[in-house]
């Protein structure tokens, strides 16, 4: 994994083997999300993931974070499968915290895939920090994948 943080904007970067196809399956069917996003130790268990995955359609995810439950949720704004996924992200676990974007561009070669997150729009120090997590999460969807 690549890393990278400017002013407002992490980016990070992992080559899953696997379609671009199954990687977009696993990252927009609440069926697939709920088998994965927390990873295997449970750190955090996924509770529900709802989505209306069209422009504009709204997505809401639920997760026991260490006995706490958390809410994250936002609006489809480019969905182009399987090469492209953008989305808001509102989240509820920490004070003042204001809607950012994730973007999710995927390209594959040969059944790899480079996945590159970019998630922008933290204008904060304290927004970067609260958000640190994705390349555990970058871990999990590989596993998942693989």
């Amino acid at each position: 994994m690549n890393p990278a943080t400017t002013s407002d904007t992490i980016v990070q970067e992992i080559t899953i083997k696997g379609s671009a196809e199954r990687i977009f399956a696993a990252l927009t069917d609440p069926q697939e999300r709920m088998k994965w996003w927390g990873g295997p130790e449970g750190r955090f268990k996924l509770t529900s993931f709802e989505s209306d995955l069209r422009c504009g359609g709204n997505w809401i995810m639920r997760f026991d974070a260490y006995g706490k439950v958390v809410t994250i949720r936002g609006a489809y704004r480019e969905i182009d499968p399987p090469r492209l996924l953008v989305f808001t992200w509102l989240p509820d676990w920490y004070e003042n915290a204001t809607e950012s974007l994730v973007r999710w561009d995927l390209e594959e070669c040969a059944g790899v895939a480079t996945v590159r997150l970019t998630h922008s729009g933290l204008a904060t120090e304290a927004a970067r920090e609260n958000h640190r997590g994705w390349p555990q999460i970058l871990g999990w969807l590989q596993a998942y994948v693989e």
